[in-house]
């Protein structure tokens, strides 16, 4: 557990280092291949490919809120402690995660790709700042504090699934790069793993 906390403390310092490091990203080799993505993705989308993907990252909401107020419900019908308490256990995993979400996009203030690079198109213009992708993070928090407090396939695969689904939407819809989103699933699962350790 200990190399757990060191492995996610030094990969927060790194990415608010990119705070610092902000310009020189926009013009790295890695931007190059984040436009390079997007512009790709915006070339193969369909009106059909379009709405399924504008429902899928809609969702994530539904999750993040849905998932602890199902089981707290869960836990009140059925009189179970242990529910209840992973009710409370996903909801501050996801709430922890969007805190940090917000303050490194304060801190980096990475612009949308759409405004970065005038040749991709969003299907929708989407505020805030890029980097690290929101939905991504707290998705990512609630499917992996979902699949800690019950680690059962049956469990683990669809959240993951939901989580990947709901992160590739956003690349797919042009308002994140797939570093932002690669940013987000890591902040997400590792404020879980930092969060349930703290509680030992």
């Amino acid at each position: 557990m200990k190399f757990i906390k060191k492995t996610y403390f030094f990969s927060l310092i790194f990415l608010l280092s990119l705070s610092v490091n902000s310009q020189l990203l926009a013009q790295s080799r890695l931007q190059r291949w984040d436009d390079g993505v997007m512009i790709d993705l915006q070339n193969q989308r369909t009106p059909e490919q379009t709405g399924i993907f504008l429902f899928l990252s809609r969702t994530h909401l539904y999750g993040d809120i849905g998932v602890p107020v199902g089981l707290l419900a869960g836990g009140i019908i059925g009189n179970d402690k242990q529910m209840r308490q992973n009710s409370l256990y996903v909801a501050s995993s996801t709430v922890l995660t969007t805190g940090l979400t917000y303050l490194i996009k304060h801190i980096v203030k990475r612009p949308r790709p759409f405004v970065q690079n005038i040749n991709i198109v969003p299907v929708y213009r989407a505020g805030s700042t890029s980097f690290p992708s929101g939905h991504t993070s707290s998705s990512f928090a609630t499917a992996t504090a979902l699949s800690r407090a019950y680690p059962k396939w049956y469990v683990i695969a669809p959240a993951f699934l939901w989580a990947g689904s709901v992160s590739y939407s956003r690349m797919y819809l042009g308002v994140h790069y797939p570093t932002d989103v690669a940013a987000g699933a890591a902040l997400g699962v590792g404020s879980t793993f930092i969060l349930q350790s703290l509680k030992k």
